[in-house]
Formats: C-alpha cells, structure tokens, sequence
C-alpha cells in the first residue's frame, strides 16, 4: 500500500493508539439502522405467501389472476430500482439517519395501501411503494452501520445486514402459513414503525457530521456510539474532505475488488433468484410439491425456510473473516 493509500484510508475518527472503544450503543443505534434490511427482506418474501392467499380471496376483496399476480410479485424491483437512485442522492444531501428515517414512510404507507385494497391497482400501488423504500434502505443502512462502528466490531455489524435480509424473508414465509394477506400486509408495518422510533433515539453518524463541518456534534454521536470522548484522536485536518475521483480506479486495489463486487451481484442476480423469492409458494404449488420427508415439514415454506437458513450460514462466514475485518463481499 503506497503512502497516498494509508492516507485515504485514514478514519476519520478513530481511538487511541491501543485503546479499544467500550461504548455499548452503538450495537443499538446498528440494530435501529438493520430493522431497515429486515423489512427489505420481509418486502420481498411477502409476495410469495401473498399470492396464492390473493387467488383464494372472495369479492369485495381484490383477486389476481395470472398477469396480475406477475405484476405484484416483480413490481417492488421497479420501485427498489427508482430507490436506490433517491437513496443515492438522499445519504450525502440529507443524511444518513434522515434518511433512514424517510424510508420508514413508504415502507408504512405501502403496507398500509395493500392492507386497505379494494382492487388490483392499490395492490400494485402498495407494492411499488415498498419496493422504493427497500431501495433505498439497502443502500443507506449498510452505510449508516460501517460509519459508526468502531474496527473491532465492523465486520460484525456488517454481517447484520445481509443476516437481517434473510430473517425478514424467513418471517415473510413463516408468518404466510397463519396470516391471510391483509393481516401479513399489517405485519409489515410493524418493523418499519419500530426502526423509526429507535433511529430517534441515535445520532447522525460522526462521519457525515464531519463532512458537514459539524465537529461538536460529531464528537457527542462519538460519545454517545463509542464511550467517553476523552482518549479519542482529533482527525488530521481536511481529512473530512476526503472523496472518491474517477482517477483512483485505475489503482489496483481500488478496481480489483470494485471489478470482483459488480461480477458477484451480476451473477447473483442473473441467477434468478430473486424470482424464486417472488414466487416461492406458488412455483411449489404448480409443481405439485406439497410434502417431503426430507424438507423438514409438511409444506413449501419449509424448504424455503431450509435454503434461506443456509445462505445466512454460508454467508456469515464469509463476511465475517473478510481480509479488511469491514466488509464482506456481497
């Protein structure tokens, strides 16, 4: 690593030499952002028990058929899509914390418009909504979680993201097998609501306070997050000016990784999986797959529950013993 590296990659705020931050919030303040994968993950499952409850419905009560039911499954790609580009512009204009919390609202709101439906298009309407506030909470909580964690609990609390994305899948399907769509929809809300109260009760990120001059009030979130703020270093002046430049592609531990990271998710999502997620109860249906003695129980949901359990394991580990202790590879 060359001088001008180690300099970039200097934080901006950081403990002593040898001292280890004892601040116990910050595990608060990362569970308050990860409610935000959580109801991603919970978005995307919820189409799949949803559909087949849809079809069942009775009039007055909204009921899909085969174009319909398509559309309501892969719509919330449409709005993640648009939510990312919003969530993009929102973390250096507003905020990471603001923007967290502005996701929460078309998370309720979507859940909400599917819980009161009266016909296909509120449906659709509902789903978009939600689909835009996963884009944007998949792009803004991985962000919020890295910059207040401290080095030896980053990997870790970067690990929570992924790990609640699947747990959010998990409850979809889970709670599907006892809840009709409306009252699945209702739980929905539920995360959301919970992450805006919690994320009240945590700082901007010290990081982005810095970038805004802010260095009072960086140094209380340091309190609060990371412990007394007596024993912390002052960051090198200009360091909150740090920025990424086109130029610094050309270094290869820069486009490397950025090279291996866009590979990944191509491949991920040229997998199509995602469409399994979408559909999973109904693909089971079709197939005529109703029981297995070897899928745990007695219905669909168990075998998505067995797969969704084994991504968490394997990727875990991976993201955990990442060579930066940081990041893992998504």
């Amino acid at each position: 690593m060359t001088p001008e590296d180690q300099e970039e990659t200097q934080p901006l705020l950081r403990p002593l030499s040898g001292s280890v931050p004892r601040g116990r919030r910050v595990f608060l303040a990362a569970f308050a952002a990860a409610l935000g994968p959580l109801s991603f993950g919970f978005a995307l499952g919820y189409s799949s028990p949803a559909i087949p409850s849809l079809r069942r419905a009775a009039p007055p009560a909204p009921r899909l058929d085969d174009a319909a039911a398509s559309w309501f499954g892969a719509i919330v790609t449409l709005g993640a899509a648009a939510g990312g580009v919003l969530g993009g512009w929102l973390v250096d204009r507003a905020g990471r914390k603001l923007s967290l919390l502005f996701c929460t609202v078309p998370f309720v709101t979507g859940f909400a418009v599917i819980t009161a439906s009266q016909d296909v298009w509120m449906l659709l309407g509902g789903r978009l909504l939600t689909g835009l506030a996963c884009g944007i909470a998949s792009l803004v909580a991985p962000v919020y979680i890295s910059e207040i964690a401290y080095p030896e609990v980053r990997g870790l609390l970067g690990s929570c993201v992924q790990l609640m994305v699947v747990i959010g899948i998990l409850l979809a399907y889970l709670a599907g097998w006892v809840l009709e769509w409306r009252w699945l929809a209702v739980l929905g809300c539920v995360p959301p609501s919970f992450m805006l109260l919690l994320m009240c009760c945590v700082p901007e990120t010290p990081r982005f306070l810095l970038t805004q001059h802010k260095r009072q009030e960086a140094l209380a979130a340091m309190q609060f997050l990371w412990g007394p703020e007596q024993g912390w270093e002052e960051p090198p002046v200009g360091a909150e000016h740090q920025g990424f430049q086109l130029a610094q592609l050309r270094r290869p531990g820069i486009y490397k990784p950025f090279a291996i990271g866009i590979s990944l998710m191509v491949f991920q999502q040229l997998s199509g999986i995602n469409a399994v997620m979408f559909y999973a109860e109904t693909i089971f249906e079709e197939a005529k797959f109703k029981a297995s003695l070897w899928a745990g129980g007695p219905s669909p949901g168990s075998s998505c529950l067995r797969s969704s359990l084994w991504t968490s394991r394997a990727w875990l580990p991976a993201s955990v013993s990442s060579p930066t202790g940081s990041w893992p590879f998504w």
